[in-house]
């Protein structure tokens, strides 16, 4: 789900690790419960050096909104489950 279309580059420091951000439209994944949603086309400042997403705050408050809706999805998608193991 981690597609990301690369926009512009943007002069803001990433404050988790320091690097710079680049805007770009990415998918945003929410978990509640046993409820899983993916938001596509979501703008966001993006960490060239660790790919942490920042989202301003306008975009946030609509992430919430459509989160806490039930709103009739574009799509659906079937998603493969994995328990993780270790190799023994």
């Amino acid at each position: 789900m981690g597609k990301r279309q690369k926009q512009e580059v943007i002069k803001m420091q990433c404050s988790f690790c320091g690097g710079e951000s680049v805007k770009e439209t990415v998918t945003f994944s929410y978990e509640e419960e046993d409820r899983y949603i993916f938001i596509e086309h979501v703008p966001a400042n993006v960490c060239a050096r660790c790919g942490e997403k920042i989202y301003s705050p306008e975009v946030t408050d609509e992430l919430l909104r459509i989160a806490r809706k039930k709103l009739k999805p574009a799509r659906k998608i079937e998603v493969p489950v994995y328990e993780f193991v270790m190799n023994q």
